[in-house]
């Protein structure tokens, strides 16, 4: 069972509604509409995907990361790495 299971349902509306805000940008590129406009729009779609992200960490830390320190040291250590490797690309994006 993934971490987020008991979030899914939230998790799919935020990416459906991010999603329809991707579709409104690109409408706004092909109308032709104000740069600034397009990367406000730009910078809102970031930070939804940002909180997503976010979301999903402390899912993934609150459910796999616990339940592998429940499992084993070295289970733990394992899962710990994989967070810690995930938020850094998520960091560097």
């Amino acid at each position: 069972m993934a971490g987020y299971s008991g979030s899914k349902d939230d998790y799919l509306r935020r990416l459906k509604r991010i999603e329809g805000q991707v579709r409104g940008v690109a409408r706004m590129v092909d109308e032709d509409v104000y740069c600034i406009d397009i990367l406000t729009q730009v910078s809102a779609i970031t930070r939804a995907l940002q909180a997503v992200s976010l979301g999903l960490v402390e899912d993934h830390i609150g459910h796999c990361v616990v339940d592998a320190a429940r499992e084993s040291d070295d289970a733990a250590q394992a899962k710990v790495t994989e967070a810690s490797a995930a938020i850094a690309r998520l960091v560097r994006s």
